[in-house]
Order: structure tokens, then sequence, then C-alpha cells
């Protein structure tokens, strides 16, 4: 049975009650963490057996341990280690494991949870992490839910992630994109939303319009994107909580990348008018428009610097597609590309640390970082066509679309480069755009 956004974002609100489940052994400060900000970061070791459940409830309690295991190894910041190896069969949550066990097979840390039917028919899952080398318990929840056990998977693999690493986590989240389908000459194009690991899908518009680049508000569960319709091209707002759709307004001409300010409480986008193509920025609750560059030139792809007070941009007043960064408020703008080809798309990192950006070079399309000094550029994944960087919230983590030929597909790579993945799409999937995090 499908359910309407309303009734998802209401079963995905599913933490009931949610608290720290009381430590088996005297807090200690953990001996084991992962410094992400080291050039190269060696996976952890991490064992998560399968989580108990009675009855019915045992393989969706393995379901739950599956998929925080999945967030984890996806991350490539953790090594989850092969069940075969494990000594210790857990079947008491409640008592301390036996560490030594786990030291022999060289699990630094150890994920131990249960899953309980309530009387009420809720589910109670319950987590705890340890430090095995320190032989202490780091961390301990419990969650309750009607039915969306996958969010509290993602939830105990975000909390993990944390304790581990200093920072937030990502997997509690959403990513909404463009499903592709029919022949190349004719392809239907419809928003669509899941969560970050490809799972939970659906169908956001039906395919009457044409749909391009939907963003995420920073601040909320709401979308803007462009539609083209039988009328003019129209940027909208879309809530995806309860389907109330908006238009922000009907512009002359064509209107491009709409991305929201880092309040949530403006739209700025590029504008066309005559052969020059300008950036402009709405104020969404007064709808009054300012004009922002005019340079006679294309400037377009705007993203706000997460502080909001610059702006990055791509444009061709130096003769080919650059990335430039002013002022959120206009004004003079300063060139920070000067590598050989064509940069666009460049997206600010919710950290503000970095720029990531689209590059075609050499006949290669490259997804790339630089410092907002337009220092420090690395590329991070090259090949036939890359396009459309989208940030993960904490920064971190890349999703992007590569087109072999066939068709677009859409792909995560972190900051270093080194991990690489596709997200599994029912379809052809392009245009990726990361949500702030659900909780």
């Amino acid at each position: 049975m499908s359910l309407s956004p309303a009734q998802l974002l209401r079963a995905a609100a599913l933490i009931v009650a949610l608290f720290g489940l009381a430590a088996l052994a005297p807090a200690a400060r953990a001996q084991v963490n992962i410094d992400i900000n080291q050039g190269n970061v060696q996976p952890l070791p991490i064992a998560i057996p399968a989580f108990l459940g009675q009855g019915a409830d045992a393989e969706l309690a393995r379901n739950i341990a599956s998929v925080v295991e999945a967030d984890l190894k996806r991350s490539g910041l953790f090594a989850p280690i092969d069940h075969k190896a494990f000594i210790e069969k857990i079947t008491n949550t409640d008592a301390a494991p036996r560490f030594g066990d786990w030291r022999i097979i060289n699990a630094q840390a150890l994920v131990t949870g249960r899953v309980v039917r309530q009387g009420d028919g809720r589910l109670r899952t319950e987590f705890r992490l340890w430090d095995v080398f320190a032989g202490n318990q780091l961390d301990g929840q419990q969650f309750f839910t009607d039915k969306n056990w996958r969010r509290v998977a993602h939830l105990i693999a975000d909390m993990i992630y944390e304790r581990l690493t200093g920072e937030k986590g990502y997997f509690d989240t959403r990513v909404v994109y463009v499903d592709e389908s029919g022949p190349k000459d004719k392809r239907v194009k419809r928003l669509a939303i899941m969560d970050q690991d490809g799972f939970n899908v659906r169908y956001i518009t039906g395919g009457e319009e044409l749909v391009l680049t939907p963003r995420f508000s920073p601040t909320s569960q709401e979308i803007t994107y462009m539609s083209f319709g039988r009328a003019e091209p129209r940027v909208y707002l879309l809530n995806i909580e309860t389907g109330q759709r908006e238009v922000v307004g009907n512009f002359p001409g064509m209107t491009f990348s709409p991305r929201f300010s880092p309040d949530g409480q403006k739209v700025i986008m590029s504008l066309q008018q005559g052969g020059d193509s300008n950036l402009y920025a709405m104020d969404l609750r007064s709808r009054t428009t300012t004009r922002l560059t005019d340079s006679g030139a294309i400037d377009t792809s705007p993203s706000y610097s997460p502080d909001g007070s610059q702006i990055v941009f791509e444009s061709d007043r130096g003769g080919n597609q650059q990335i430039y960064v002013m002022s959120a408020g206009g004004g003079g703008a300063q060139r920070i590309s000067f590598g050989q080809g064509r940069y666009s798309t460049p997206v600010w990192s919710p950290r503000g640390d970095l720029i990531a950006f689209t590059k075609q070079s050499g006949g290669k399309f490259a997804i790339g970082v630089m410092k907002p000094d337009g220092s420090g550029e690395r590329i991070l994944t090259e090949g036939f066509h890359n396009e459309g960087p989208t940030w993960a919230p904490n920064g971190r983590v890349l999703m992007f679309f590569r087109d072999q030929g066939g068709g677009p597909r859409i792909y995560s790579v972190d900051v270093t480069g080194r991990n690489e993945q596709r997200i599994p799409t029912p379809g052809f999937a392009s245009d990726p755009a990361w949500s702030p995090p659900l909780n």
C-alpha cells in the first residue's frame, strides 16, 4: 500500500521516545575513534552482529543491523568484519560482551542490538556501541516506531558515525532527483525522492511536465525546481511533507538553476533576457526580486556560502565558463578557477571549506573541489560525462550523475576521491539534490 507524503512523514517522525540506555560499565573517554581530518584515513574495523528479535521480528532485527552495516561501510570510514569470523554469539544485549573474543578478530568497535515488539504493536529498537579495547560502552539508545524501521537503522548509523568521528552523520537524509524513462529522444522526466542509500523511492510529479534542477531547502523538507509545461517555464516550491505546490513566479524568457539561501527565505536564480543571463534573488515572503549581476554575459548556477554572505556562480564573462565569487548583495566578482578547461555547476560545501564543481577538459567531465579562494583544486572523479554535484549535509560526501551513453545514473564519492559508489535507482536518474537531516 502506498502512502501519501504526509503519511510517510508522520511515519518518519518515529521517535516517540529517545534516551540513553544505562551503561553497563563506568563512562570512560573513548580510545577508539577516527580522525577524518588526516590525509589518508584507514577504515575502522567494526563488528555488527545481527540484532536480536523474537518470532516474526527476528528477520526485521537482522535487516536493521544490515542497513546500519551498509551505511557505515558505504561511508568509506568503517570496515565491517565478516560475520563468519565472529567467535562470540551475542544472546543478551543487556550483558557486556566478551571483549577478548572481539579483540582476537581485531574489532575495534562493536555494535549490539535487539528489537522488541511492544504491547501496542510498536517496535522498540535498542543498540549499544562498545569500545572493544577499552572494554567500555560508548553509546546506547532506543527508538520506538510503527513502521519506518529503515529510518531507525539510519539514525543508529548516524549516532555511531558521530560518536566515532566527532562529526554529524548523513544517513538519515533523502535525495530528490530527476527520474528519466522512455527513449532517449522522448524522455519522460519526473521528480522522485529516495533515502540516501537508494531505497524508499517515491515519485513526486507524474511526468506531464518537463522538470529540471530540483534543489532542497537547507532548513526544511521543501524543494524548488524548474517546470516546463504548456506555458512559459516556471519556478515552483514544493512541500515534501504536504505535497502542496506553489509558483515562485512567472518570469519572461528562460529561468535556470533556482536554489535556496541558507536561511530558506530566498531563492536565487538565473534569468535570461536577450542573449544575456543574469542572477536574481527573490525574497519568498515579499516576492520582491533583486538583480545581482549585469555583466552582459551568461551568469548562471549560483550557490550561497553557508553563512549567506557570498555567492559562487559560473560565467563566461572571461571568454569561457569559469567560476566566480561575489558578495551576496551583488557587486564586483572575483574569478577563482584558472585550470585548463571549462568549469560549471559550482556548489558551496555546507562546511564552508570547499566548493564542488564540474570541469570539462580534454573530452572528459570531472567532479572536483577547490577552496573558496580557488586554491587546492582536486579532481575526485572523471569520466565520459559527470555532472551536477550535490553535498551531503555534513560536507564529507558528494553525489553526482554520470551518463556513459545509455542513460544517466547517480553516484557518490567522498572528498578524498577514493570511495566512489553507484546509488541504485529503479531507472535512469540525474540531477540529485541532498536534503538536510530529517531529525
